[in-house]
């Protein structure tokens, strides 16, 4: 989700914005969705893209994909 007016983005539980996370996915201080998978997220856009005719479901499916994973709440530590 494009986060581009201060509506979009989620809330600390102070109230704050929270920057790494939308509005949707995050509010007051916690996850609105705390056991949603990565796939589960990806097949949720999806669903939402297309419906929306953003784009084709492969095409959304195949950027989903990759972009998913690489978000803060999924992406997986680096280890040495």
């Amino acid at each position: 989700m494009p986060l581009s007016k201060p509506v979009d983005f989620g809330t600390a539980a102070s109230g704050i914005r929270v920057n790494d996370y939308c509005s949707f996915c995050f509010r007051d201080g916690r996850f609105t969705e705390p056991d949603l998978t990565p796939q589960a997220m990806i097949d949720h856009c999806v669903t939402v893209m297309a419906s929306e005719g953003i784009m084709p479901e492969p095409q959304a499916r195949r950027l989903m994909a990759e972009m998913i994973p690489q978000l803060k709440r999924w992406r997986k530590p680096v280890t040495a």
